[in-house]
């Protein structure tokens, strides 16, 4: 679907029919190709939407210098991962891209040059959970990076200039993970859902109190939280991308919290719908 074509679309949408904003805990990519409680919660939060126009991801995988857009007709699946059974290599998720949209997407962002990428295609992070909301691959998808030079304050104030999205129909998910250390996860107990740390525990729940108090600060500024958040993100890919889901959010707006469970002891599936029912 081209750009002036969404714009045609989407054009009797109001303030109050602003598409919802999603962040999803992605977690393992067998997700992709297994039958849980997890893929059960994205499946079922996906018939509460409305159907996009198209799909803006900020996925944990894609870190770049400066940030980039995928600009391709065609992005391809990435299988960025290691040590799977063959079946998930197989998976394919033919989600056409959208041009006009990353050009417009790199119109409205004014804190940084954005390039335009002919090259990453959808990685797992945006192809696993996408595929359990919209299986028949029939809505646009683009990714935007995030630039591992920056701050957190940098990425959330980056992330509000894409607010315009959400009234021409464009889904904006983050997919990470709110509490993720691959560190110290305990692999023989991964298959058993709801086995966390205490530490795990605690930072996931802080995490969540400050979200539905609206508290970004306190997650802007998460590594001068105490050990259980720094043992939660040791790393900042896999936070920052529910930072920006968290930017968008605006005032008085709805968090649905779902999927809230730990896995391996030091992972957590956390996901948030921020907004329109």
């Amino acid at each position: 679907m081209r750009l002036n074509e969404i714009n045609k679309v989407t054009g009797s949408y109001n303030s109050r029919e602003k598409m919802p904003v999603l962040f999803l805990g992605h977690g393992s990519p067998m997700n992709a190709i297994e039958e849980n409680v997890f893929v059960t919660g994205w499946r079922n939060i996906g018939k509460t939407l409305p159907k996009p126009n198209a799909i803006l991801c900020v996925s944990a995988h894609w870190e770049t210098r400066g940030t980039c857009v995928t600009a391709m007709d065609k992005p391809m699946t990435i299988h960025d991962f290691g040590g799977f059974p063959e079946a998930l290599y197989e998976v394919e998720y033919p989600a056409p891209g959208s041009p006009d949209l990353a050009k417009e997407t790199k119109s409205i962002i004014k804190k940084t040059a954005v390039v335009l990428d002919d090259k990453w295609g959808l990685d797992h992070g945006s192809w696993s959970v996408i595929k359990n909301l919209y299986p028949e691959a029939d809505v646009p998808v683009i990714q935007l990076s995030l630039d591992y030079y920056q701050s957190p304050q940098y990425h959330y104030e980056l992330a509000k200039e894409l607010s315009s999205l959400r009234k021409k129909g464009v889904l904006i998910i983050g997919s990470g993970n709110i509490v993720h250390n691959l560190g110290l996860v305990n692999w023989g107990k991964i298959d058993e859902p709801g086995f966390g740390y205490d530490w795990a525990v605690e930072a996931n729940e802080k995490i969540k109190k400050c979200i539905l108090s609206n508290d970004h600060k306190t997650l802007i500024d998460y590594k001068s939280q105490g050990r259980e958040l720094n043992l939660a993100i040791p790393t900042p890919d896999h936070f920052l991308p529910l930072l920006y889901s968290l930017a968008l959010k605006e005032e008085n707006e709805i968090v649905d919290v779902f999927n809230d469970m730990a896995v391996g002891g030091s992972l957590s599936m956390t996901s948030i719908k921020i907004g329109k029912d």
